[in-house]
């Protein structure tokens, strides 16, 4: 029971990564609000991890890119909990497209999603951390594309390169407070939506180092300790998991 008596949001946590570390966090002892645009969703998610855990698990639906749902969930936390000890900024999107024809209307979109939503929330956040005078911790989602070229992702690349950046520089405005931020970037990882291309697996099998993608359970293991009293003298820093990916960068287009 880890995080016993700790607080969490988790946005766009409904499924996938963000719904496996709620799930996690809410195993180990925490009251964990889980996040998500999709309201239906994020219900069925919740009430699947109060199945397992009684009552350790609200959802919070909305867009968590504007003001109002941030406020929202921060204000769920402490009038519900009386507090709140960790955010984890999940929530991206990914839009795919040539740099050629980007349409200006996607390149917000994912800016706003990926870049504005994560350092509003941990805006606020913070804030309501220093009140408190406890401390806390802050993880954003980043992506192994941050660290290497992908085609077609010249914008998601460009916003998780972003995001990594972020947290080093916040290290100087939050450290003073007890509160640690980091980056974790994920590689290829089986979620619900990976799944649905009948070669995801077998391509990164092929060229991970490790002879297979992440499943979501790798990526909670590692943000759960990055959130953790284990980590907390490490701050500003990005862990990726990957299996190896990046140290060899074999395009998935490549021929076998």
């Amino acid at each position: 029971m880890e995080f016993k008596n700790q607080v969490a949001i988790v946005t766009g946590a409904a499924r996938g990564i963000g719904f496996e570390i709620c799930r996690t966090l809410s195993k180990e002892g925490a009251k964990v609000l889980l996040n998500d645009m999709d309201h239906e969703a994020a219900l069925e998610a919740a009430g699947q991890i109060n199945e397992e855990n009684s009552d350790s698990c609200l959802a919070i639906a909305g867009d968590s890119s504007e003001m109002d749902t941030i406020h929202k969930l921060v204000t769920a936390a402490i009038d519900n909990y009386g507090q709140l000890n960790i955010v984890i900024a999940n929530a991206g999107i990914t839009l795919f497209g040539d740099f050629f024809t980007y349409s200006p209307e996607d390149f917000s979109r994912v800016m706003q999603v990926n870049l504005q939503g994560s350092f509003f929330l941990a805006q606020a956040a913070s804030i309501q951390m220093k009140r408190q005078r406890d401390g806390g911790s802050i993880l954003f989602t980043s992506s192994v594309t941050g660290h290497q070229a992908h085609k077609n992702l010249a914008a998601y690349s460009m916003s998780k390169a972003a995001l990594e950046m972020l947290a080093r520089n916040l290290v100087i405005e939050l450290s003073e407070y007890k509160i640690n931020i980091n980056t974790i970037a994920p590689g290829a990882t089986l979620t619900e939506r990976t799944l649905q291309d009948p070669t995801y697996h077998k391509i990164w099998s092929r060229i991970t180092p490790m002879g297979r993608p992440a499943g979501v359970r790798d990526i909670a293991d590692a943000a759960l300790f990055l959130v953790s009293k284990k980590a907390r003298h490490i701050t500003g820093q990005t862990l990726i998991v990957d299996g190896g990916w990046t140290c060899i960068g074999i395009p998935p287009d490549e021929p076998a």
